[in-house]
């Protein structure tokens, strides 16, 4: 049986392109390693490093918010309040910014209590005052009707620390604003006493 001249010719480039797939591998792998390291190294740096055009401490501000389980607390005692006179109503507590962080929509309340409650929750946040006392002002001044997201109807309440608003009550449902209230003074109790 006779060979061919290209069989040597072909052995060698077989061999070639072993070759070169084993140094484009190991080539490969070592720029993977590396870019492991580095990441793994980037990582593993302190986190708070101080630089010099960090921000000064005078330059932070700090805020109190409710905590989630103080808000379903004061959220759930303005329930119990108001179901303990037999009223159906929605409770909504928001944070300092106004944010909705919890709604409890006790059984049978209407279907307006819900939005109603968050909108006083959210003006008695906003102005650091009962809805009650903000429903009076609308006779000076009546715009303030207008501005969006709020309701001047008793039955908001501010909670505060130190005299300022850190989160608001509202309560929306019972057949009376004083009632609403009544029952989101017990949930601002719950959490300040």
């Amino acid at each position: 049986m006779a060979t061919s001249p290209t069989a040597p010719a072909a052995a060698r480039a077989a061999r070639t392109r072993t070759r070169t797939r084993i140094v484009t591998g190991v080539g490969l792998a070592a720029v993977a390693a590396a870019v492991t390291v580095g990441a793994v190294s980037a990582n593993a740096a302190p986190a708070a490093v101080a630089k010099k055009d960090d921000a000064q401490p005078q330059a932070l501000v700090t805020s109190t918010h409710l905590s989630i389980d103080a808000a379903t607390e004061a959220a759930r005692a303005a329930l119990d309040a108001a179901e303990a006179e037999g009223q159906r109503v929605t409770v909504a507590v928001v944070d300092r910014n106004g944010n909705t962080v919890v709604v409890l929509r006790g059984d049978g309340a209407g279907p307006q209590s819900y939005e109603s409650a968050q909108r006083k929750a959210y003006t008695a946040v906003s102005w650091n005052a009962p809805t009650s006392v903000l429903a009076g002002r609308l006779a000076q001044t009546p715009n303030l009707k207008d501005i969006p997201g709020t309701l001047f109807l008793a039955g908001g309440t501010p909670v505060q620390v130190k005299g300022a608003p850190i989160a608001g009550i509202g309560v929306a449902g019972a057949p009376s604003g004083t009632l609403d209230e009544k029952f989101a003074q017990a949930g601002v109790d719950a959490v300040t006493k």
